[in-house]
């Protein structure tokens, strides 16, 4: 065990120093842009819950705001392992060069069934994240599928049975089932901080590439998110 999580740490440093590497390169080409979240689930009960969730995002620095998302859905957790959900939502994306352009790149509605899979490796938990895209798009139907590795790791000491800081580092790969087939890969990092038992707030950096896309574009984003859980208590 012990092994498995050196081994485990030396991939995330790993990854980390890539990300940086990748950061400095195309900060200086291309500047920051901004990538905001807010995020409501109401949980139901203890394997159900219903969720919304809001994104802004901008080319430069809370400026030259180029796409917005909203989206809604309903999840199951089957076990503490496996959690299936289902959502659907509209993705707006706009011409870049200035605040909201017209005419847009795509007007889209969408609708994804999504698997989550869990798993827990001394303090690790690693997560494996599959998402088909059903997209109605303004260019015509769409498939895309998606796969997210990701790991997490909780810092510092609990207070109150939780550890209030956790670091997180994911990497996500997009296809779809027309040529070139590959579409877009996306590599994020960063911190979570639990401010209370419903409350969190997140703090990252999110590295994109993307390959003959005319949807969401973008290079470098400082995420900041908003994490609100409501309802039923465990």
């Amino acid at each position: 065990m012990k092994r498995i999580i050196n081994n485990l740490r030396v991939w995330v440093m790993l990854l980390a120093l890539h990300c940086y590497g990748t950061y400095d390169v195309s900060a200086q080409s291309a500047g920051i842009g901004s990538w905001n979240i807010v995020n409501l689930k109401y949980q139901v009960s203890n394997r159900l819950s219903f969720f919304g969730e809001a994104q802004l995002r901008s080319l430069k620095f809370y400026n030259q705001f180029h796409y917005y998302e909203y989206k809604g859905g309903i999840n199951y957790k089957v076990n503490d392992k496996l959690v299936m959900s289902l959502g659907a939502g509209s993705y707006q994306t706009f011409a870049e060069g200035g605040n909201f352009l017209r005419p847009k790149n795509n007007d889209e509605f969408r609708l994804w069934p999504q698997i989550l899979l869990l798993q827990s490796i001394g303090r690790f938990t690693i997560e494996q994240r599959y998402r088909a895209e059903l997209r109605f798009t303004s260019n015509g139907y769409r498939n895309r599928f998606r796969y997210r590795l990701g790991i997490n790791f909780p810092l510092g000491e609990k207070k109150k049975d939780k550890i209030p800081f956790q670091a997180f580092l994911n990497n996500e790969l997009f296809f779809t089932d027309r040529e070139p087939f590959f579409e877009r890969n996306r590599m994020a990092m960063g911190l979570q901080y639990r401010m209370n038992a419903n409350t969190n707030i997140l703090l990252g950096y999110l590295h994109q590439f993307d390959y003959r896309i005319n949807d969401e574009t973008g290079r470098d984003f400082i995420q900041i998110g908003y994490y609100l859980n409501i309802g039923h208590n465990k």
